[in-house]
């Protein structure tokens, strides 16, 4: 009997957890797991095994793969999780096993963006000017790289407390983005913010600070993506699939 093929889905990213769904609803024969960096109270579904933390490394992820007979892996992180989308060139090159990149297009500039483009947060943080007020939308782990710059004034929004200390007169706001417009209109409002500074992520879910920004005329220093691996890079969820279908039949 053929072993059924194994398709591992490293995800983290809404647009993973509803490719999760869809190939188990497309590709009920194929086992699929989808691995999260760490644990998640929203997996897409009780149905589909999930696995969270870490596999240790490129190594670590070539031996699940052998381990597992994986024969598909697909790499729908963020599209700023360079370090495991790294670990999965390697991994699959050191397996022979197929890699397709899934990966959200970015956002593009509007008419009205007031935008700076820079290659990195360090970058980012030496663009600011001195005095300005800023809205800090980078996550908890990225925030060291701004908390020399006690002349700012900052509000810094992040999921969870950071682990490096925040300057005291800046506003620590633990929440997740906010879903509309208005509502990130009104925080930009409230603290007199005259420059955001946001990954260049893309998706949805928080571009409303971003079109927030555009109506109010607030800077954007927005920080590309990191440089691209040479894997085969889907944008639309479509596209995946077929590879999908091509692989297991």
């Amino acid at each position: 009997m053929t072993e059924r093929h194994h398709v591992l889905l490293l995800a983290g990213t809404p647009e993973a957890r509803q490719l999760a769904r869809t190939l188990a609803e497309r590709f009920p024969d194929v086992r699929l797991t989808a691995s999260f960096a760490g644990a998640v109270s929203d997996i897409p579904d009780p149905g589909i095994p999930a696995r969270t933390g870490g596999f240790g490394g490129a190594a670590g992820l070539a031996a699940f793969i052998d381990e597992e007979h994986v024969t598909l892996v697909i790499d729908a992180t963020h599209p700023f999780a360079d370090r495991i989308s790294r670990n999965a060139v390697e991994a699959a090159k050191d397996t022979g096993v197929p890699l397709v990149r899934f990966e959200r297009p970015e956002w593009l500039r509007q008419t009205g963006d007031r935008w700076q483009r820079v290659s990195s947060l360090a970058e980012a943080a030496e663009r600011l000017p001195a005095e300005a007020r800023v809205f800090l939308a980078i996550g908890r782990k990225e925030i060291a790289a701004f908390t020399h710059r006690t002349d700012l004034f900052a509000v810094a929004r992040m999921i969870e407390p950071p682990e490096v200390p925040l300057p005291a007169h800046w506003h620590l706001e633990l929440s997740r983005p906010a879903q509309s417009v208005e509502a990130e209109e009104d925080l930009l409002r409230t603290y007199r913010i005259t420059h955001l500074v946001s990954k260049n992520s893309g998706g949805s879910r928080s571009h409303a600070k971003i079109e927030a920004a555009r109506r109010l005329g607030v800077s954007v220093i927005m920080i590309d993506r990191p440089d691209p691996s040479d894997t085969q890079t889907c944008r639309d969820r479509e596209d995946v699939l077929r590879l999908v279908a091509q692989t297991v039949t």
